[in-house]
C-alpha cells in the first residue's frame, strides 16, 4: 500500500493560502486522489510559524513530502515603518523552512514579490535578471530569496508573482469597485505598469507545479500587462460602467513605499515547463467578478 504524501499549508487562510487550500481539497474529493494526499492547514492557534522551536518541532514530527509557504508581511507601505516586522516575515522565515528542508525528502514552494525589481526596464522581467528593490517591502522578500538561495537546496522553488486579487482578503480589485460603489468615481495611478494574477489561477499552477517540481526561481502570473488604472477602469467598466476613473500619477499619492513603475514578469519558461497556456489577466477578472457576486451586486 502506498504511503500518503503529506502537504503542509502555511498561511492558509490568506489571500493565496485560501486559493491553494481550495484548489488541494478540490484535488482530494477526486477518487483518484482521495487516498494519495494528507492536507494540514494549521491555525495561528495550532502553530505560530514565528515560534522558530514550535515550527522545528511541527515539521520534524510531520516529515511533510510538500511545503506551500504563504505566510508574508505583504502590506508594502507599513513594511516601510516596521522593517523589522517585515524582515521576520519575509527573510527569516523562510531561511527557517529551507534550514528545517535541507538535504531531506521535503520540497519547499516559497513565493515571492515582483518588487524585488527596480522597474527600469521596458521589456517583462526574466528569473535571470538582476533584483533592485525599491522599498523594504521588496528588499525583505529578496532578503528571503536570497537566504534561500544560500542554502543551495535542490529541493526548493521561488516562485514570485504581481499584483494578487482574490476572495479570501483584501485586494486592489475589490477596494477600488468598494470606491466607485461609495463615491461614484475613482482615482487610480497610470504611471505603474504590472501583470494582475487572479489567486484561484496561481494556486492551480502551483498545484500543477508540485506534482513534479523543480529547483529554482519561477515567474507566476497571469499573461499581459496593465497599469493599475487599467486594470481598474476594465473592473469598474463591469461593474460600475458609469464610475469613471481618473489616471493620476504615483507622486500624488504620496505614498510611504516607492513602487516599481514597471513590473511585468515574464511567465513564458513556467508555462513552457508546464505545457499550459497561463491566461490572459483580463479573463482571469472576468471570471472573479462574476463567480463572485460583483456583476449581480452580491460581492463577496
Amino acid at each position: 500500500m502506498r504511503r500518503k504524501k503529506t502537504v503542509l499549508l502555511l498561511g492558509g487562510s490568506g489571500l493565496l493560502g485560501s486559493s491553494l487550500r481550495r484548489e488541494l481539497e478540490r484535488k482530494i474529493a477526486r477518487p483518484d486522489w482521495r487516498e494519495e494526499i494528507s492536507l494540514l492547514t494549521p491555525s495561528h492557534q495550532e502553530l505560530n510559524v514565528l515560534d522558530f522551536c514550535a515550527l522545528e518541532h511541527y515539521v520534524s514530527e510531520l516529515e511533510p513530502d510538500l511545503i506551500f509557504n504563504c505566510v508574508a508581511h505583504t502590506q508594502v507601505d507599513r513594511a516601510e515603518s516596521e522593517p523589522e516586522q517585515a524582515m521576520l516575515y519575509n527573510r527569516d522565515l523562510p531561511k527557517k523552512l529551507g534550514e528545517l528542508i535541507k538535504g531531506s525528502r521535503t520540497f519547499l514552494v516559497h513565493y515571492s514579490t515582483d518588487f524585488v525589481f527596480n522597474g527600469e526596464k521596458k521589456t517583462p522581467y526574466t528569473p535571470e535578471d538582476k533584483p533592485d528593490p525599491l522599498c523594504v517591502y521588496g528588499a525583505s522578500k529578496l532578503a528571503g530569496e536570497k537566504a534561500l538561495m544560500a542554502l543551495d537546496l535542490e529541493n526548493c522553488a521561488i516562485l514570485r508573482t504581481a499584483w494578487l486579487y482574490g476572495p479570501g482578503g483584501r485586494n486592489f480589485v475589490r477596494t477600488i469597485l468598494g470606491v466607485c460603489g461609495r463615491n461614484g468615481e475613482a482615482r487610480v495611478v497610470d504611471d505603474q505598469k504590472g501583470s494582475p494574477t487572479y489567486s484561484h489561477d496561481l494556486a492551480f499552477w502551483s498545484v500543477k507545479f508540485a506534482e513534479n517540481p523543480r529547483s529554482g526561481i519561477f515567474h507566476v502570473v497571469n499573461s499581459g500587462d496593465v497599469t493599475w488604472h487599467g486594470l481598474a477602469s476594465e473592473a469598474a467598466r463591469l461593474v460600475y460602467p458609469g464610475c469613471p476613473v481618473r489616471p493620476i500619477k504615483s507622486a500624488e499619492l504620496n505614498a510611504p513605499a516607492t513602487r516599481p513603475a514597471y513590473s511585468v514578469l515574464d511567465n513564458s519558461g513556467f508555462a513552457s515547463m508546464l505545457g499550459l497556456e497561463l491566461r490572459h489577466w483580463r479573463d482571469a477578472l472576468h471570471e472573479y467578478l462574476g463567480q463572485y457576486g460583483f456583476l449581480g451586486g452580491a460581492a463577496q
